[in-house]
């Protein structure tokens, strides 16, 4: 019955894969450059001037990050996908989400066709803002691009923790080009940078607790990764942003109410889904199995805690912008899952009805957005 029962949860997470890369490409297909993609295609500081060259992105991002803001990699990465056109983001864009499943299953360590399945499926039906966060091509830079970069930084870390002699081999080449992941990882969001950064000493601190070996790499990672999380903070072009809200106007107090509501928001809205989720597994691992969180869940809990908290400190806090947040769950979520499974193989079908359930929440936001654009629904 177990190996039936296997057998029908492959055959059944192949074909929900297949079915999820035709409707998101689909509904890339329909969500145009808009917005902010017309500003981020042209020179910024003169609109008439379309970006055509590495040179203009160059010269865009200098005045953006000294008159706008300071994510200059990720509108780096805007900017260059502006250029590719719309076809070619289209695919870009499906090519990355699959990348992103597959970088939740690596920090998660359920390397399978279920685990991928699965955390596609949550990418976008536990998503707070789906569409600016996904589909949006500015929006898709911002969060669902950089957040690769995340992830494969966090990875090179977590699986330090395991069992001394595991890690031997080592990744190759992994002290030359650590140095630019490190500073993509940083150099990523204002709330995301600084929370990796902590995470990643979190790591060597652990390690040296231990007594065990603390690599080269892991110090000149940690260290790119706060140069980048500071240039990202630290970028005239924030301040300038910041005085457009017109905060200043409202006393101290206000202004810690209004900060502490936008927290609160995140938690019992944005974030919502993913956490209760979160806590139904928590609940199944913890107090039906016995079952302890691992360090690596514990660290990647730290880190979405962090990102969450960080915004406490911004004026804005948009529900995109959860989106790193949410991953960071998704990722503690398959890990208890694998836990759970290795423990009791009979709870497979639930667990994986469940991620049925989640991957049609995700099917339903873009069959819907599909039907009005094409007219199916009035």
């Amino acid at each position: 019955m177990n190996e039936k029962t296997n057998k029908i949860i492959w055959i059944m997470s192949g074909v929900l894969t297949a079915v999820f890369i035709v409707v998101i490409y689909l509904t890339n297909r329909v969500v145009p450059f808009m917005m902010d993609d017309l500003w981020y295609s042209t020179l910024l500081f003169d609109e008439s001037v379309q970006v055509s060259s590495l040179s203009d992105i160059i010269q865009s991002q200098i005045w953006h990050y000294n008159n706008w803001g300071g994510r200059s990699m990720t509108h780096g990465i805007l900017q260059l996908v502006l250029v590719a056109g719309e076809g070619a983001a289209d695919f870009l864009n499906v090519a990355v989400t699959l990348l992103l499943s597959a970088s939740v299953c690596m920090v998660s360590g359920c390397r399978r066709l279920p685990a991928f399945a699965a955390a596609g499926g949550m990418l976008l039906g536990l998503n707070a803002d789906w569409r600016m966060s996904m589909f949006w091509q500015s929006g898709a830079a911002n969060y669902l691009y950089i957040t690769v970069f995340i992830l494969l930084f966090l990875f090179c870390y977590l699986r330090e923790l395991q069992e001394e002699g595991f890690c031997a081999a080592g990744l190759p080449g992994i002290t030359v080009w650590i140095l630019p992941l490190g500073i993509l990882a940083g150099w990523s969001n204002e709330n995301m940078g600084p929370a990796v950064w902590i995470v990643t000493l979190a790591v060597i601190c652990l390690l040296g607790r231990e007594k065990r070996k603390i690599k080269a790499w892991m110090i000149l990672g940690n260290l790119a990764c706060l140069a980048g999380a500071v240039l990202c903070i630290a970028a005239p072009g924030n301040f300038v942003r910041s005085a457009e809200t017109g905060e200043e106007g409202y006393g101290t107090l206000w202004r810690l109410f209004l900060r502490c509501y936008g927290e609160c928001k995140a938690v019992m809205e944005y974030l919502f889904p993913v956490l209760m989720v979160l806590g139904a597994v928590l609940l199944v691992s913890r107090f039906a199995l016995g079952q302890r969180l691992d360090r690596r869940e514990k660290l990647l809990l730290l880190g979405a805690l962090l990102s969450w908290g960080a915004f406490l400190l911004s004026p804005h806090y948009p529900a995109r912008a959860a989106f790193g947040t949410m991953v960071l769950c998704i990722c503690v979520i398959l890990s208890l899952t694998k836990k759970i499974l290795e423990q009791r193989r009979d709870l497979a079908l639930p667990l994986w009805a469940g991620a049925l359930l989640i991957w049609l929440r995700g099917m339903y936001y873009c069959g819907e957005w599909l039907s009005l654009v094409w007219g199916w629904i009035k």
